[in-house]
């Protein structure tokens, strides 16, 4: 018999998160790109993220044609990743234009293959966080210092990108998910 899992949050039951969910109207959609691994992940925050933003979509994938591809991206998109020196040296994304922000959703090790795998996600203008970051996900460690989770991140950039809105509220249902499992 299989288990019982929320259909929304795909999680048990007693760990289901939907009630701290909130809906935010973000005016820049935001497409997370995700590793096959991370939707079945029990801690997937990249789909708690895709529940929180109402103009957002999640595609699961490792690797897109380019017409697929070409299809997802708007014409001004940005990605949300850090300056890293094998990445291509590109511009800032002008915040002011964007239309789209990117975010992969894997592990660094998988989203370095799916960066690899996709030279035109390499080129796009680069979105990066900057500071002391410091992330609440005790459930699940991170092998670079200072990485947060993916909502972790796309609050953080969209609250930049968007101030005029309370992304910060998209924590709620990430704190409620820590604090279930940490009871087990």
């Amino acid at each position: 018999m299989p288990r019982e899992i929320c259909p929304n949050c795909q999680r048990p039951p007693k760990v289901c998160y939907c009630s701290a969910l909130v809906r935010i109207a973000n005016c820049i959609k935001v497409l997370i790109i995700q590793h096959p691994l991370e939707q079945k992940h029990p801690f997937n925050t990249g789909r708690m993220a895709h529940l929180c933003l109402e103009n957002s979509e999640l595609v699961v994938a490792e690797k897109l044609s380019e017409d697929e591809l070409a299809q997802l991206l708007a014409p001004s998109s940005g990605l949300l990743y850090p300056s890293l020196g094998w990445l291509p040296p590109v511009a800032p994304a002008e915040r002011s234009e964007l239309e789209q922000l990117v975010v992969i959703d894997a592990t660094w090790r998988k989203s370095k293959k799916i960066l690899h795998l996709h030279p035109v996600l390499q080129r796009l203008p680069r979105i990066s966080l900057e500071g002391g970051l410091k992330s609440n996900y005790q459930i699940r460690r991170s092998s670079l210092a200072n990485s947060l989770s993916t909502l972790e991140s796309i609050a953080m950039a969209m609250q930049q990108l968007e101030s005029a809105r309370d992304f910060q509220a998209m924590l709620q249902p990430f704190e409620r998910m820590v604090a279930l499992q940490k009871r087990f």
